[in-house]
């Protein structure tokens, strides 16, 4: 048990020492506490309320004639009510009785009413005390929620929304005994928060406008489940959904079996086009909702190496919020499909950053959160820096130009010039291996030694003219970091490795303590590292939604953009760039087989880059290239060979 604070010893003692025949004429009215810009934990944990009820959806997903309902554990301080309204926080999962949550995979126990003693994670422990509900939802179709799951779609989005429906008295909730649920403990004010599929339900929800929702945290999460399972036409799984959806549903196979039929039929993986299936859970622009419709603050965290939930889906998603003015915040890390909680050396600012984040839009706590740098930016194994935006404001894009020679430059290859492979399905290994060799299934250039380190901040593009002999081809384009250099291990254990040592955030009972082991980031030293990533089927180019082949034989415009990065090209490093067919790492297609020749003097590779070291955020907008082959900085005015 945490020791008392002075203040509140001070209140115990009083009361200790009062007799018995003199109680206080009135009791103190419990109320929120707020030193230094943050909620102080003056509610026990301890004797905090645990319940659950049962909220009705507005989808009958499982269609047996009834309404779906979401089972919502609650717990929240045991003064809350009537006389004192608190904020929620809310992590909704399909994860609770399967895979488990967070680092340690935690999942619910529960007692003989049913109520949960076990909340995963340490968002109870921590927000409980300091004035705070947190509910932990079960998505529909998964855990003791009605229902079946449909990944991403009307069932997954709804069950969510009718939760802060309820919230705010638009909905309808049950006990276990069947009575009449009411949320008169709650503000209405809610936030919804989590990882992965959780923070994916958390982008949804916003997407659809709902009132009430004034924040969402998502992490690692879904913004188009399009660009979660397709790269321009490029598959990365088949049947991807109906897989997913029996691995969350707990419950007998056979219930909710016609659903995942329906999305074996509707899911388009004869064509890889975007159609109606993936518009329903496109959170950007769907059917369902979209990026304008987002009236809740935005807090993300994205990792770049995340090749589980592509970084594409934060890009994307983070570029919409801010055409939009929507207020927002970020965290970009380096690491795999990594919680911030793991970030070694950040939980404590994690915790205090998310402290602050959900006093200022729950609780109205005015603490500066906005007015201070809106990123933060993982730029070396645990090395952190803070600035405006991201991307990196500065950055300038360099166009890098493939030349015969398997130079890679600033100056265009000369005319005619060309450059042929085979579309085969390769690994990304193969794909960089022995550059310097010929391989029938790839085509590889690389600059010189690097003069001074080169930053990547955002989304490279990749701008190809090419030539078929068969109606398409799958091409990856891959920007590569070739040099000697400890770099963040995020192949290994998801860039992590769990330690032994526990250290503990908020307050803990016998059943369900805050503490959780730390964690160290992995680091490895390597020739080489791929840092950009990027695939389209060639018949894609003009549309994802309808595929047009390139006539054989004839030359045509093929641009796409690869994964966003931000990573640090060092000095004496050289940058290559590898294009080939289809990737067998990231995608179950085959190769097509086709010969794609690409006209080197009209393709290239556009970069972001900063100029100079990435440890501090200056301003760099002065920078400008000066071509073919120079760069001129803003100090000093040196001008040397770039590539």
């Amino acid at each position: 048990m945490s020791p008392l604070r002075p203040a509140l010893a001070a209140v115990v003692l009083t009361l200790a020492t009062a007799t018995a025949t003199a109680p206080p004429a009135h009791a103190a009215t419990p109320a929120v506490t707020v030193e230094d810009g943050r909620t102080q934990p003056v509610f026990s944990y301890a004797d905090a309320v645990r319940e659950h009820v049962y909220v009705e959806s507005t989808v009958d997903s499982d269609l047996d004639g009834a309404l779906d309902k979401v089972r919502v554990d609650i717990i929240r301080p045991k003064e809350s009510g009537p006389g004192l309204k608190v904020p929620v926080i809310i992590d909704e999962s399909p994860y609770y009785d399967n895979s488990g949550r967070g680092n340690e995979a935690e999942r619910k126990v529960y007692d003989a009413a049913g109520n949960v003693t076990k909340f995963p994670l340490f968002y109870d422990n921590y927000f409980v005390p300091r004035g705070y509900a947190v509910l932990n939802v079960d998505m529909l179709g998964t855990t003791r929620s009605d229902g079946c799951p449909d990944i991403g779609g009307k069932a997954d989005v709804l069950g969510g929304k009718a939760v802060i429906d309820w919230l705010n008295g638009r909905a309808r909730a049950t006990r276990a005994d069947g009575g009449p649920a009411v949320a008169d403990w709650t503000t209405g004010k809610a936030a919804m928060i989590g990882k992965s599929y959780d923070g994916t339900l958390a982008n949804a929800v916003a997407a659809t406008g709902v009132d009430g929702l004034k924040t969402i945290v998502p992490i690692s999460a879904i913004s188009s489940w399009y660009k979660y399972q397709r790269s321009n036409g490029v598959i990365y799984n088949y049947d991807y959904a109906s897989w997913l959806a029996n691995y969350v549903d707990t419950d007998p196979e056979a219930k909710c079996q016609a659903v995942r039929d329906r999305m074996d039929a509707e899911d388009g993986d004869d064509t890889g086009n975007y159609n109606a299936f993936w518009a329903e859970r496109d959170y950007l622009k769907g059917l369902l909702g979209d990026a304008s419709k987002v009236r809740a603050s935005v807090f993300a965290v994205h990792t770049v190496n995340d090749l589980n939930v592509k970084p594409d889906n934060f890009s994307t998603w983070w570029k919409a919020l801010a055409e939009r003015g929507v207020p927002r915040k970020i965290w970009v890390g380096q690491t795999q499909h990594v919680d911030p909680f793991d970030f070694e050396g950040r939980r404590g600012l994690w915790v205090d950053t998310l402290h602050r984040w959900f006093d200022y839009w729950l609780h109205g706590v005015r603490n500066g959160i906005l007015q201070e740098p809106r990123a933060d930016v993982e730029v070396g194994p645990a090395q952190w820096i803070s600035q405006r935006d991201w991307p990196a404001p500065f950055a300038i894009k360099a166009s890098l130009r493939p030349a015969a020679d398997g130079s890679l430059g600033l100056r265009p290859a000369a005319k005619d010039s060309t450059a042929t492979f085979t579309d085969v399905a390769l690994s990304e290994n193969d794909m960089v291996a022995d550059v310097g060799t010929a391989n029938p299934g790839r085509v590889a250039f690389t600059t010189g030694e690097l003069p001074l380190d080169l930053r990547l901040s955002g989304t490279p593009t990749a701008d190809l003219r090419v030539k078929l002999d068969k109606p398409t081809a799958n091409l990856t384009a891959l920007l590569v970091d070739f040099g000697e250099s400890a770099r963040v291990d995020w192949r290994r254990g998801q860039g992590i490795t769990t330690l032994t040592e526990e250290d503990c955030w908020g307050e803990s009972t016998a059943a369900d303590d805050g503490c959780y082991r730390k964690v160290v980031t992995n680091v490895a030293t390597r020739p080489l590292e791929v840092v950009a990533r990027g695939w389209i089927d060639v018949q894609n180019r003009d549309s994802l939604s309808e595929a047009a082949p390139l006539p054989a034989g004839t030359y045509g415009k093929v641009k796409w953009l690869t994964l966003p990065q931000d990573y640090t090209f060092r000095k004496g490093h050289r940058i290559g760039l590898v294009i080939a067919g289809t990737d067998a790492t990231y995608s179950e297609e085959s190769g097509t087989g086709a010969t794609v020749t690409v006209d080197l003097a009209k393709s290239s590779v556009v970069v972001p880059f900063v100029l100079g070291t990435p440890l501090t955020d200056m301003p760099q907008d002065k920078a400008r290239f000066h071509g073919p082959d120079r760069v001129e900085l803003p100090q000093p005015e040196a001008k040397f060979q770039f590539f």
